[in-house]
């Protein structure tokens, strides 16, 4: 089949944008929570007079408990949803996840106002965060499993728009610090930013299949299949089937699947005359639609990726945020207000969205490289060495890096390569499977990311103690 100049084509790349908001609206919950750990604790860590001296009323290990209760959620969810995605609606999945967490965000900015006991509260805030990061989990799953069918660049446009997440809520905080604002209403500010953000990802992805339409409505038999339009045509497909409606065409309805059934034709290639390669998709459903993989069979193909993504996880929560956040300044006054929330929070994200988005431009090692799994592990020796800086209060082990430019640059290169090598292995997973397994590989993927998150999470805890 030639090609054809009138071609549909994402303008403005928009399909591209809309994946970058969506990334970003996955990992708000997570973020806007870490990030807030010093309102949390104010609430809850009040102090009295004993003997003299002023003392914790009660101490609640707020970071510990809220990093377990974010990723256990998540590490089920995400389980469930990797065998039960092709059983309920993409749409239900998506749209219905983001609502409940616009109304879990909605609800924490509203307790913002309202005086509790530390108990209580604790307890409150503890049910949002298991339950705002289940939907986010059964969020993240779906759109990974989307993402898997859709060409490497994709992967790393959603996965950096993750990232992002992280900056957004470190300067949303910063904000709220430096506001002259009391902190009750500089908290309530706070929590009403992820509600925004929630909205417009909700909106980001209602547009996404009218884009499909529009461009869609430009050619009738054929599509133009460049690496963005491939986007736009496996989600075309995924909604027309879920609506009960298959795009038509000139010779009639279209009754094949959708793409990832395997209900799209051969592609064919042909060089434009700037000789770049343009692919077109026919309509017409294949004749002999090939079955699925098992999860067993893929697992077998991707567990090099998975084992990578579990382990960077693992090394990553194990002390970020459970001990970094402790970190003291070496300069007290003014800037202590703001050396977490800069050197701890922002300078990870920063780090870690460039880590997400520099896979773009660079995939080093190849995915067959052994070098590539012995790098990730490599990464477990940030561990003693945040543990040696100048986290306080301490028990047992020695102060090395007291000065806060050591910190920073530990962090610095603690985040960049997480960012990295997660991105990398979350690309790498689904082109080791074929097409139609993408889906699958996807989810799987995402199982092994929560289960890195948990295990980080659990071993937060005995790490913090060690101290």
């Amino acid at each position: 089949m030639k090609g054809r100049t009138d071609a549909p084509q994402d303008r403005g790349c928009l399909v591209g944008v809309i994946f970058f908001i969506l990334g970003l609206g996955t990992l708000l919950p997570w973020n806007f929570f870490m990030t807030a750990s010093l309102y949390f604790q104010g609430r809850l860590n009040t102090t009295e007079w004993s003997n003299g001296t002023v003392v914790v009323r009660k101490e609640y290990y707020f970071n510990n408990w809220m990093t377990l209760l974010s990723q256990l959620p998540l590490l089920l969810f995400t389980l469930l949803n990797s065998f039960l995605y092709q059983r309920i609606s993409e749409a239900v999945r998506i749209a219905g996840s983001l609502v409940f967490i616009l109304l879990l965000f909605i609800l924490t900015a509203v307790l913002v106002k309202v005086p509790m006991e530390e108990d209580r509260f604790f307890s409150v805030t503890m049910a949002t965060i298991w339950f705002i990061n289940s939907f986010g989990a059964v969020l993240q799953g779906s759109l990974f499993g989307l993402v898997g069918l859709l060409p490497q660049k994709y992967s790393a446009i959603f996965m950096s728009g993750q990232g992002l997440a992280g900056t957004f809520a470190a300067i949303a905080m910063l904000l709220a610090i430096a506001s002259d604002a009391d902190s009750e209403s500089a908290a309530l500010g706070y929590f009403i930013t992820p509600c925004v953000g929630t909205l417009v990802t909700l909106f980001s992805y209602l547009l996404l299949p009218r884009l499909v339409s529009r461009l869609n409505s430009q050619s009738t038999d054929v599509l133009f299949a460049n690496e963005t339009v491939k986007v736009m045509r496996s989600i075309a497909e995924r909604s027309s089937v879920e609506n009960g409606k298959l795009n038509g065409h000139a010779n009639g309805s279209v009754t094949g699947g959708s793409a990832t059934d395997g209900g799209v034709a051969e592609t064919e290639v042909d060089p434009d005359q700037d000789g770049n390669k343009q692919a077109f998709l026919s309509l017409e459903p294949e004749e002999n639609q090939q079955t699925k993989a098992s999860v067993i069979e893929v697992f077998k193909k991707i567990w090099v990726m998975a084992f990578c993504v579990t382990f960077v996880f693992t090394v990553t929560l194990s002390v970020f945020p459970a001990v970094t956040v402790d970190v003291k300044t070496s300069f007290p006054g003014k800037w202590e207000r703001f050396f977490i929330s800069v050197c701890c929070f922002l300078i990870f994200n920063i780090n870690d969205w460039i880590g997400r988005t520099v896979t773009t431009l660079i995939q080093w090692p190849r995915k067959e490289s052994r070098l590539f799994p012995a790098l990730v592990v490599s990464r477990v020796v940030f561990i003693p060495l945040l543990m040696l800086c100048n986290v306080q209060s301490r028990s047992f082990l020695p102060v090395l890096f007291s000065h806060d430019a050591a910190f920073t640059a530990i962090m610095a290169l603690f985040s960049l390569s997480s960012g990295y090598f997660v991105c990398l292995s979350m690309s790498y997973a689904p082109q080791l499977v074929e097409q139609k397994d993408a889906e699958t590989a996807g989810a799987l993927m995402t199982f092994f990311l929560a289960l890195g998150l948990s295990i980080g999470a659990a071993l937060s805890f005995p790490l913090r103690t060690l101290v």
